[in-house]
């Protein structure tokens, strides 16, 4: 099967697993959801939904098993975008990319931090704060706009 209607239909699997995590759902267990992206086998008979959770282990763990319980509605409101003969099989994998770059985001901006040296331990040097191409001895105030 060609790349691209795999490509095509991943997307709208994505479009469809977000609106309805997003809007439809009413398991209270399902809250702080990011859906991040969709693969579907080559024969569209099975699509996996990464999805990212933000909150404790424990939340997470809860909110997976929402999802897990609310695929089949997922699935439903897939079949009525889906023109294809099957109807894939979804489910959800917690997709750690996002909290992978958090942390990294976090131990750069700390080593950062750590080798940049403090800007006020350098003492400023009088001599070098003199504007010597101005010879005049007009003031800011006495100075015409410009």
């Amino acid at each position: 099967m060609k790349t691209h209607r795999l490509a095509r239909v991943s997307e709208v699997i994505r479009e469809v697993a977000a609106s309805t995590i997003l809007f439809e759902l009413k398991d209270p267990r399902v809250k702080n959801v990011t859906v991040t992206r969709a693969e579907v086998t080559a024969d569209l008979q099975h699509a996996k939904v990464y999805v990212s959770v933000m909150g404790s282990e424990k939340e997470q763990k809860l909110t997976m098993h929402g999802l897990q319980a609310a695929a089949g509605f997922v699935q439903a409101k897939l079949a009525k975008r889906l023109t294809t003969r099957y109807v894939p099989h979804v489910t959800f994998v917690l997709d750690d990319g996002v909290k992978k770059s958090i942390e990294i985001s976090r131990i750069i901006r700390e080593e950062t931090e750590r080798m940049t040296p403090v800007a006020d331990a350098a003492p400023a040097d009088d001599n070098e704060s003199e504007d010597v191409g101005d010879s005049s001895d007009e003031t800011l105030e006495d100075a015409p706009p410009r």
